[in-house]
């Protein structure tokens, strides 16, 4: 008997799209135990490159290790210290802040009237209530706090993913038919993506130290809280970058008043434009961006899926299976569909980058 070939197309798709629906529901049904491990495997891939470094210098692979390692520790220490007390203070300023902000909608309402421009306060306030912003900030940085509860268990998987890379080549060689072809396409695909997330982490870092500096000049309160955010919501462009501002420059114009909240505002969109716009795509040149579609899709799946740490880490996830896929003749028509407008102008210098 002959098979209908559109039947066996038909056939294939509903097969990949029922396990596609599988897998999606059992990572949603284990985020508990699978968001630490990628929060460890994104840790290790931003700390790969140091400790290469360092064995290049001459350090044994333990002592390599054990310098990185006490650096993650450092830091992770450093921001717990200094994100604890502003997240406490600001959980306790919150109800005031959110009052504040209703009394404001509630001024912007009753000028809207006088203009002629009839609006309900009460539709106004359910529909537009900034104060719902902020709690929702300070939600998201909470829910990002509690996965550092695991923070053992991350440092131990970072140090045995540490460990492991080194010796993953050789095993490939053995376990695979055909494994030069195979590691190359692998070494293309961790090369690609410890060049964006090393380029991606300084520019987040350069982010929100600006953020943070700015507003503490401008006296914003909780401004470490809010430079913290910045540097988190940096790794999701175009849409980061606006939800790192409105809870800042809300405040702002809680605490401080319109003038201030302009000033937050100006600073937010100077730093974003400088390193968006301009120092990204010229450091990192083509092949290694993803269309602004995609990035607002992998945003709403990767937080469906996996909550806040799904949300930090969607861009790296969708890069690093952009990456995967261009690596494969047979799927690099995929990668091409997922990246950035092919119109947009590379910056010179760049067309071999990547």
């Amino acid at each position: 008997m002959g098979t209908d070939p559109e039947l066996s197309s038909a056939a294939r798709f509903l097969l990949v799209a029922a396990a596609f629906v599988v897998v999606v529901a059992g990572m949603q049904a284990a985020a508990s135990l699978i968001a630490p491990f990628l929060l460890s495997v994104f840790l290790a891939v931003i700390a790969a490159p140091p400790m290469r470094a360092l064995c290049r210098r001459g350090l044994p692979d333990w002592a390599a290790l054990l310098v990185v390692v006490l650096g993650l520790v450092a830091a992770g220490m450093v921001v717990a210290v200094l994100v604890a007390g502003s997240l406490d203070g600001f959980k306790a300023s919150l109800p005031e802040y959110q009052a504040r902000l209703s009394g404001l909608t509630s001024q912007l309402a009753a000028w809207l009237n006088r203009l002629g421009v009839h609006v309900p306060e009460q539709a106004l306030l359910t529909y537009l209530d900034p104060g719902k912003t902020l709690g929702m900030a300070g939600d998201l940085i909470s829910s990002l706090s509690g996965v550092l509860a695991n923070a053992l268990l991350i440092l131990l998987t970072v140090i045995f993913i540490l460990f492991e890379a080194s010796s993953l080549p050789a095993k490939l060689r053995l376990a695979l038919r055909s494994p030069e072809e195979s590691i190359a396409r692998l070494e293309h695909m961790l090369d690609s993506v410890n060049r964006y997330m090393g380029i991606k982490t300084l520019t987040s870092l350069a982010t929100g130290l600006t953020v943070w500096v700015w507003l503490e000049l401008l006296g914003v309160d909780f401004a470490v809280l809010w430079g913290l955010t910045a540097l988190l919501l940096n790794y999701v462009p175009t849409i980061g970058s606006i939800l790192a501002a409105i809870p800042a420059v809300l405040l702002a114009l809680v605490q401080l008043g319109p003038n201030s909240a302009l000033l937050a505002a100006a600073g937010f969109l100077v730093v974003n434009t400088v390193v968006g716009n301009v120092v990204e795509p010229k450091v990192m040149g083509r092949g290694l961006g993803l269309s602004t579609l995609v990035v607002f899709i992998s945003l709403v799946f990767w937080g469906w899926v996996l909550g806040a740490v799904g949300m930090f880490l969607s861009v790296p996830l969708t890069m690093a299976l952009k990456i995967a896929l261009d690596a494969n003749p047979e799927t690099r028509q995929i990668a091409i569909l997922l990246g950035p407008d092919l119109r947009q102008r590379r910056p010179r210098g760049t067309e071999s980058a990547g």
